[in-house]
């Protein structure tokens, strides 16, 4: 993607997608000169090489002149008080979520701001064409001289947008997971209690579900790891998916297996079904 996308910049922002954030920036400047991190608390510890875009607008300015800032109100630029440097305005989508008149151009630059680009966020709902419908729409009245930056826009149509303009392509996801059946999320079972109907366990003291067993697993709140939507467990062990006996503490989270089904022995690892990008990863382990 790197070598085929021309304006491309990868975004590290977050938890780096599981990855880590300064891991990835480094990746990241083996490649381009430019990447997205998310908030101006995300600014330290990059490469030097790297220029750094924040995509989302502060009340606070950085401490230093270098990175490119994001506004979409006349407030973003009141914030930054003495603060004067590079940055990018946000425009309207329908996303709703920052973005102003194309007048903070304007704005910008006579509190003496140099004006990068303009920078649209569509939704992910719709197709490419939606977006781009959008995108053309927007920018229709904006300076061809400025650089347009997008997100959430496919490859083939971001390269098939109007030549008129030149365009930057931020890029998370796609770029870092690729195909995501590469990727495999475990945790370690450190301790298993044989237990029987009526007995208590747990921070709270709830009665086990029955004759079975008590699984600890090496993960938990700390690392992200929490109960999926109605409160259904995150752990798989022999393609079955583990019971909670209690919700996820900070580094361990219990289950139950009852008696009669495959029961995971100590040192042995368990699936775990969470998205990387709310995850902390303890080790990494490359194949």
């Amino acid at each position: 993607m790197a070598a085929t996308t021309a304006g491309l910049v990868p975004v590290v922002k977050g938890n780096g997608y599981g990855f880590g954030r300064l891991r990835l920036a480094e990746i990241a400047a083996e490649f381009c000169d430019t990447v997205a991190v998310g908030t101006v608390h995300e600014l330290a510890g990059l490469p030097d090489a790297l220029t750094a875009v924040v995509l989302t607008p502060t009340l606070q300015a950085p401490a230093t002149s270098d990175p490119i800032l994001t506004v979409g109100r006349p407030e973003h630029l009141d914030a930054l008080d003495a603060w004067v440097g590079r940055v990018l305005v946000k425009l309207p989508t329908d996303l709703r979520r920052y973005g102003g008149s194309s007048s903070l151009i304007d704005i910008a630059r006579t509190r003496g701001h140099e004006v990068v680009g303009v920078s649209l966020h569509p939704p992910i709902a719709g197709t490419d064409g939606d977006r781009i419908e959008q995108i053309t729409s927007v920018i229709t009245h904006v300076d061809p001289r400025l650089t347009v930056w997008l997100s959430h826009l496919g490859l083939d149509a971001y390269r098939a947008l109007p030549p008129d303009r030149s365009y930057r392509l931020r890029v998370g996801t796609s770029l870092w997971h690729g195909e995501k059946t590469a990727l495999h999320l475990t945790a370690d079972v450190l301790d298993v209690r044989a237990v029987s109907a009526g007995m208590t366990a747990g921070y709270h003291q709830a009665a086990v579900a029955g004759d079975g067993h008590l699984v600890m697993i090496g993960a938990g709140t700390t690392n992200g790891v929490t109960p999926l939507a109605d409160n259904l467990s995150p752990f798989h062990f022999a393609r079955t998916r583990l019971a909670l006996h209690e919700a996820p503490h900070m580094h361990t989270s219990m289950a139950f297996v009852p008696a009669g089904d495959s029961v995971p022995d100590v040192g042995d690892e368990v699936d775990v079904q969470r998205p990387l990008h709310m995850t902390a990863v303890d080790e990494f382990r490359w194949k």
